[in-house]
């Protein structure tokens, strides 16, 4: 099983980034799943959440600006990040809600004032 996370890079705020995660070697259609990040010197947190009825979650911090979806024909996972903050700087990684698969190498998201 393998999730890989890319999309991300360097962003003056305000401006927007897509990420992607994309699943090999398992169907996430049954997974609730979510984004999460990790800033340096800090814990990895939740950022997002999308069950597998499609139910939406977002952490306070990104409500109104962050928009997780998902598609069954992808097999993918996607994180549209609007508005973005330099607080909003980290490292990005997918993985099911209880975190059921390996984390791997994530995706960075700088952003700049």
């Amino acid at each position: 099983v393998q999730l890989q996370a890319f999309g991300g890079g360097l962003v003056q705020a305000g401006g927007s980034l897509r990420l992607s995660c994309v699943a090999s070697g398992v169907i996430l259609r049954p997974y609730t799943m979510a984004w999460y990040r990790q800033a340096p010197g800090k814990q990895r947190e939740v950022v997002a959440v999308v069950a597998s009825n499609n139910r939406k979650d977002y952490a306070d911090s990104v409500e109104d600006r962050f928009t997780i979806s998902r598609s069954s024909a992808t097999n993918a996972v996607y994180l549209q990040m609007d508005s973005l903050k330099p607080e909003d700087t980290a490292v990005y990684y997918c993985n099911s809600r209880y975190a059921s698969f390996d984390w791997g190498q994530g995706t960075q998201v700088t952003v700049y004032s």
